[in-house]
């Protein structure tokens, strides 16, 4: 069964992802990015190539969202799965249902900063982010020749996360960014003992081992690993051609200090109460 980490891009799913395979699938807590592979995300190429069909339109990898966790979960095997997908449907396709999914830990970030971030990975300005974040209608995808893959129905940055946390098919475990941030040890904590619950896993939390985890994927080694390995999910920008480089600013994307004061005042006002929600401040 399959184990969602959720999240609207730029929001820690990679940083994340990197603990727990470091965690999951290691003995000692050493990281690497060969790892981070074995979490898989979901929807991608991969999983639509046995299909007889031709995906000339953006959400045409839809249809099979469902058939393809079937034939994931065939094995009936424990495995967690990234996705940036919102849990809703796509031309009355279902991204997942409780017969394929035990549980998804979703990861919420303060909009204020994911936008910072959306501006660098993205090649957008801030008032072309902020567009993309409030469209209802908001997606990813990769054009293949004239096939398009890799196609992500994320909806806006609201929606995203009201489709998991309002969710009652299967447990969900919120937590935000920022408590990775500020309170590792426990957050990966309620992580591991969530995964271990939904999952049925014959194990208990190692602390020890977190510990190691945390030390060995903190911003500045993932940085500075991409640097000297590179890292193959870096994206390539569409405007610019370039590698865009992936752990970008870290703790120095505070948009306290760097978001220009039009867009806070936007982003105040249109996300106040979600904002409030998240137990972010607002008053800054």
């Amino acid at each position: 069964m399959i184990t969602w980490l959720a999240s609207y891009p730029k929001s820690g799913n990679t940083w994340l992802r990197a603990l727990l395979t470091s965690y999951l699938y290691t003995s000692d807590g050493t990281f690497d990015f060969k790892t981070i592979s074995k979490i898989y995300q979901f929807p991608s190429k991969k999983f639509f190539k046995n299909y007889s069909k031709s995906y000339l339109n953006i959400p045409d990898t839809a249809e099979f969202w469902i058939d393809a966790q079937i034939k994931i979960n065939n094995d009936e095997n424990f495995r967690v799965f990234k996705t940036h997908n919102a849990f809703l449907n796509v031309n009355n396709y279902n991204f997942t249902n409780k017969k394929n999914t035990n549980g998804c830990i979703y990861i919420a970030r303060d909009p204020r900063n994911i936008i910072t971030s959306i501006t660098n990975h993205y090649e957008m300005n801030y008032e072309e982010a902020l567009e993309w974040m409030i469209n209802d209608k908001g997606l990813l995808f990769k054009k293949e020749g004239n096939q398009y893959t890799d196609f992500q129905f994320l909806s806006s940055w609201r929606n995203h996360y009201k489709s998991w946390v309002n969710s009652k098919e299967f447990p969900i475990l919120a937590i935000r960014y920022e408590d990775i941030e500020s309170k590792p040890i426990s957050t990966m904590r309620n992580v591991i003992n969530f995964l271990i619950k939904i999952g049925k896993l014959d194990t208990s939390f190692d602390e020890s081992k977190a510990k190691k985890c945390i030390e060995n994927c903190n911003f500045e080694n993932l940085k500075k690993k991409e640097e000297e390995e590179g890292f193959k999910e870096a994206p390539i920008g569409q405007k610019s051609g370039k590698k865009i480089i992936f752990f970008n600013l870290g703790k120095k994307n505070d948009w306290k200090k760097i978001l220009p004061e039009n867009i806070k005042d936007k982003m105040n006002k249109i996300f106040d109460k979600d904002l409030k929600k998240w137990g972010y401040n607002t008053n800054e």
